[in-house]
Parts: C-alpha cells; structure tokens; sequence
C-alpha cells in the first residue's frame, strides 16, 4: 500500500539525506521532550510533571481570573503569573542548562523536519501572480484615524497624489460612508480602487471594488492589518504598498460575507463581539473586556449560539452553546506555533472555523493539556450560519461592531476580489511546508527507498 504525502508517493526510494533528516528530526523532539527524565531521573520525571501541572493551574487561574471580581480575580490573576514563574525557577534551579538546550532541540526538530518534507516535495503552495498593466484612474480613501495616524506620519496622501492617484481624505469629525465614495469614484470613471486603513475600511472599498470588476489596492495603515500580512505586504512601511501603482502584479482572492456585510479577515461572535460594542472599549479595551467578561463568560449575559457548518467534516457540522465563534476568511495555521495568526492562502475559497467553550476551571486546563480538547473546535466549511435565542446578535466583522438578526449566514466568494500588490514585497518568500509529524515519522521509516514525484510516474 502507497503513502501519499503532499505529491510524493512513498511507494519509491527515499534518498539517505531526506530519511536521515526525519530521523534527525524525530530524535531531537524525543531529546527535547524527554531530557530532563533521562538525565534527571526521578527528579527530571518529577520536574516534568511539576511543569504539566504548572500548565493546568495557570490555565485555571487564567479562567478565574477572567471570569470573577474583587478579591478572588486578584488572587488568580497572583496565581497566574506565580506559577508559571515558579516552575520556570524550579527547573533553573535544578537543570539550567536543560532550559537552554531543549529549546535548542526542538529548533533542531522542526528545520530538520522541514528540510525532509520538502526534499519529500511537500510544501505550500504560493498564490498565482498576474503581471497587469498600471491603473489610470487609480482612487483610493485614506483614513487618518487608523494605526495612530499612519496616513500623515507616512505622507501617504502626497505620495499617492505624486503617482497619479484621486485621494479622498476622511473627516474624523464626521461619520463618512466609505462604500458611497467608492461607488461614486466608479461612476467617474476610476479603474483602480483602494484603501489606507484598518480591515474594516478594506473590506468596505474591496466589496465595492470585487462587485465592479476592479483590481483592489491594500494599503497597510491600519493598527494590525491581518489581510496584508498575508498578502506579503511591508506593514512596517505603508507607503510601499503604493509600489502596486507603478509595478504590481495581480492576485485573485477570496472575499467573505456576514449576511451581506463584507470581510477580508474574520467575523467574529460571542464573547469578543459583545465586548467591542460597548462604547468604553475604544479608549479603555483592557478595562472594558475585564469588566464584562464575568458575566459573559459565566452565561449571566450575553446570548446562547448555535453555529452550524455546511461542508464541514460530520465530527465538526455543529457548534453547541459556544462561549465565542470565529469565521475567517480562509483558514488560519495550525500546527505550527511560529505561524499562529496567518493563513497560507487566500483563494482556498473555504470559511475558517474556530469555537471555544469553556465553562469551568478544569475545562480552561484541558484546553491546554488535552491534545483534543472537547471545548476547542477548529475546521473549515464552506458556508457557517449563527443562530441565537436572540433575534439580533453583536457581530464583529475586522474588528468593527455590528448587530445583525439571527441566523447570521457567513459564505465565502471564491476569487471574486482583484488584489493589486508590488512586485516586490517582504512577506513572500518560500514558504516553509507545515510540520506534519506523521509524515515526518512515514519518511523516517523508510529503508532504502527513493521518493518519485507522483508527475514523474506513469
């Protein structure tokens, strides 16, 4: 029987180098992981166990401390940071040094792993490229508001006007609807639309611009700008962005939809949504999430969710009372802990999924200590509906707050959206392939076989 894995049919040979490597890989994890018990013995045994505990305690005081008041979220939150610190003085003062070479190890594990996966000619696919022609009538909205005031400290408004753009500026003294200005710069003719702001902004011009036809130009002046970085965009740098006007190449992406409202990154429900509605969380986001999450995480506020996933594995079709649910456009890493936060792709055309629901202390530690936690969801679906007990639910689409009737209907437009993007941009080099532990493990037990390419078979 044939292994497949990314394109490789270990039916072959696999060369020495690339079997070594996952040894190599799989001996170092095992090293990292079981060094303080081989070398320690019962105390490197004991050690280890402190340091699981120490994991499940921080995870308990973590919940409490979100989930009470007064005097009990102040020792929590003591205990929180103690343990950790505790097990971390524990381990220094026994084994030093296994601090400093098990991190050391698993380095080693994970280049070594990656090296065999992609002699194995498994890797992640980039995003096609499209060379296209420079725009004519490129319009684009700034708003001054967004990352601190990105927009001026960048001079991105001159910059643009320099390289032939149509620049609307926006009034923070007044509320402005972004999709109207887009639409009237479509009927004056603009043949490049785009955006220098958070995602919400973005999201509102790129709807305008997938719904025409037109290429999107994203400019990184927001705070995060989550759909830029996995664009390959220069956050640190703006006013790179504005290279696309003069030499830039075109990418098809996805765009998602909450009931009709647009969104590049994600829609957001529950907890997190309730949250950004109050009007306090601007000037205070810490103060305000401390002061309402008892009540939202103990179930005394807030409504009951109901998600349901269509083209979802069965195990994952349904998520019951879940204390918050995340929608991404196009879903993010997993499995590997350097690329938390980022999604491969953007033209998969596929909804991420992510439901937590943790209703006790213990549950908060199995999240961490539970390889497969019963309260931690995470799938991919091609369309998502949110129900309630409530007609109208708080919804947080890229960070902006919405009330939305129920059920919520989240779908996915495959490649609707022209991207324009510089040729040259920091965040696309080779892509590291995903660590995938199995296969890592098929690779390294294989003898004397070489790995055939499945388009060189046959």
């Amino acid at each position: 029987m044939r292994e497949e894995a990314g394109g490789v049919d270990f039916g072959g040979h696999v060369p020495w180098g690339q079997r070594w490597a996952a040894r190599a890989s799989l001996a170092a994890a095992a090293a990292a992981v079981l060094l303080p018990v081989l070398v320690g013995g019962v105390t490197g045994l004991l050690l280890m166990l402190a340091g699981t505990a120490g994991l499940g305690v921080t995870a308990a005081a973590l919940w409490w401390a979100l989930s009470r008041r007064g005097p009990v979220r102040v020792a929590a939150t003591v205990l929180a940071v103690a343990t950790p610190a505790a097990v971390v003085a524990l381990f220094a003062v026994t084994f030093l040094w296994a601090l400093l070479v098990s991190p050391a190890l698993w380095g080693v594990a994970v280049w070594c792993g990656r090296y065999a996966l992609r002699s194995a000619g498994e890797h992640t696919p980039r995003m096609r490229e499209r060379t296209v022609p420079s725009p004519r009538k490129p319009f684009l909205i700034m708003n001054p508001r967004s990352g601190d005031g990105k927009v001026e400290r960048f001079g991105l408004k001159e910059k643009a006007e320099a390289l032939g753009a149509e620049v609307v500026l926006l009034d923070p003294a007044e509320e402005q609807d972004v999709t109207a200005l887009a639409q009237a710069a479509v009927r004056r003719g603009a043949d490049l639309l785009g955006a220098a702001g958070g995602d919400g902004t973005q999201a509102l011009v790129a709807a305008v611009a997938a719904e025409h036809g037109l290429p999107f130009l994203v400019i990184s002046a927001g705070t995060r700008n989550h759909f830029a970085m996995d664009l390959g965009l220069d956050r640190e740098d703006p006013a790179a962005g504005l290279d696309a006007l003069v030499d830039g190449v075109e990418l098809r992406v996805d765009l998602g939809f909450a009931s009709g409202h647009p969104f590049v990154n994600n829609a957001s429900f529950g907890a997190y949504a309730a949250v950004i509605q109050n009007p306090a969380y601007r000037g205070d986001k810490v103060g305000t999430a401390l002061d309402m999450l008892p009540d939202l995480l103990t179930r005394q506020d807030g409504p009951r969710l109901t998600a349901r996933l269509r083209g979802a594995p069965a195990e994952a079709a349904a998520l019951h009372d879940p204390h918050a649910v995340l929608v991404s456009n196009n879903p993010y890493r997993r499995g590997d802990p350097l690329g938390l936060g980022r999604r491969d792709r953007l033209d998969t055309g596929t909804l991420g999924v992510l439901g937590v629901r943790v209703d006790s202390a213990v549950e908060a530690a199995a999240l961490l200590l539970d390889p497969q936690p019963a309260g931690l969801t995470i799938a991919a679906a091609r369309e998502v509906v949110v129900d309630a007990d409530q007609s109208v639910i708080e919804v947080g689409i890229d960070g902006e707050a919405h009330v939305l009737t129920t059920p919520v209907h989240c779908r996915i437009a495959r490649r609707v959206l022209r991207v324009r993007v510089p040729r040259q941009r920091p965040g696309v080099p080779e892509p590291p392939p995903r660590m995938n532990w199995r296969r890592v493990r098929k690779l390294a037990a294989s003898v004397g076989r070489t790995a055939v390419p499945r388009r060189m078979r046959g």
